[in-house]
């Protein structure tokens, strides 16, 4: 198990571009629907803790569910997995590209790359709303903080005050 925890998040650590969100919807498919290690909503509540922890979101990921499955070791096979990856590009760039960005193709991969990083995180969004049993109070929450969010309010303050409106919401069991 420690193995596997470990080359699941190696595959989503090598194959994701982008990192943070864009990882969102691999982890998802391996986690969720490939290896059935935790539920749907199970996974947006570990997002949600992820998103409000320090760190990076994959690495916050990985170790929560590395140590639901297998404790401490589980938990660190998973972070493993997750970083080496990104650790050994950033090596291997940085030992022999010094000057990496300057190179026209790099600048048009990244031109390239980017739309796509977007995409993948806006696919994310969409399918974590679709699968989630979020009652419909809680989009005006989502909407809300977006709207925060263009107002350059500081990410902190939308996460707390976005935790305040759901405690508020707590009791609005009819999807109102």
């Amino acid at each position: 198990m420690y193995f596997d925890l470990f080359l699941s998040f190696a595959k989503i650590g090598a194959f994701t571009l982008g990192g943070g969100y864009a990882m969102v919807p691999l982890i998802q498919n391996e986690v969720v629907e490939k290896k059935g290690w935790v539920e749907k909503q199970e996974f947006l509540d570990i997002l949600a803790v992820a998103q409000s922890t320090p760190g990076a979101l994959a690495v916050n990921v990985s170790v929560y569910i590395g140590y639901k499955l297998k404790g401490v070791l589980g938990a660190f096979s998973a972070l493993l997995g997750c970083v080496l990856p990104s650790f050994f590009s950033i090596l291997i760039i940085a030992m022999f590209f010094t000057n990496f960005l300057k190179y026209n193709l790099v600048k048009k991969f990244f031109l390239g790359v980017r739309p796509a990083v977007a995409a993948l995180i806006l696919y994310s969004a969409v399918k974590i709303a679709k699968t989630s049993k979020l009652k419909k109070s809680y989009y005006t929450i989502t909407l809300a903080a977006i709207a925060l969010m263009f107002l350059k309010l500081d990410p902190i303050v939308i996460i707390f005050l976005s935790a305040i409106a759901g405690i508020l919401l707590r009791g609005d069991s009819n999807g109102n």
